[in-house]
């Protein structure tokens, strides 16, 4: 069976895209896992599956610096949609495979959308992420990244 990570190292791979994985302990808070990581916490791509409060079909996954919080009213507006609410932990398991803390910035599902804080990509020329698992990490070049993911660009934070 391939696994997630198997699948963002085939494609990165495939997109000549500069990376490098990092093992290390199981961490889930983005301030220790960048300590482990040697990145600054903002490096750090912070993954938060978000769902419509109207309909439960709108999912989006929104990428942000790791030393930010999350502003729902950016997150609907960049969505289209009226209000924003994280989605709960069983949910993000079921639409992502990964548990919390272990999303990477990537949308593998044509159900959720990826919108990315251009803080992220902006202000660092790597950005690091779990990579599907809370043990294992990736450090990828900021503009292989948004060139691979295409994300839309919006301001998500606080």
């Amino acid at each position: 069976m391939t696994t997630l990570f198997d699948r963002l190292v085939a494609l990165l791979e495939d997109e000549a895209a500069r990376f490098r994985v990092i093992e290390h302990s199981a961490e889930g808070r983005s301030d220790l896992v960048a300590a482990v990581r040697g990145t600054a916490p903002g490096q750090g791509a912070k993954a938060m599956l978000c769902k419509s409060k109207d309909d439960d079909c709108t999912l989006v996954l929104a990428i942000l610096p790791g030393d930010k919080k999350l502003d729902f009213k950016r997150v609907a507006a960049a969505a289209g949609i009226k209000k924003a609410k994280l989605a709960s932990p069983e949910e993000a398991q079921r639409e992502t495979g990964c548990v919390i803390g272990a999303i990477p910035p990537f949308s593998f599902s044509p159900t959720i959308k990826l919108i990315v804080d251009p803080e992220l990509v902006e202000s660092f020329d790597e950005i690091a992420f779990n990579a599907g698992q809370l043990d294992r990490s990736m450090i990828l070049d900021s503009v292989d990244y948004v060139r691979i993911a295409k994300p839309l660009l919006h301001s998500l934070c606080v």
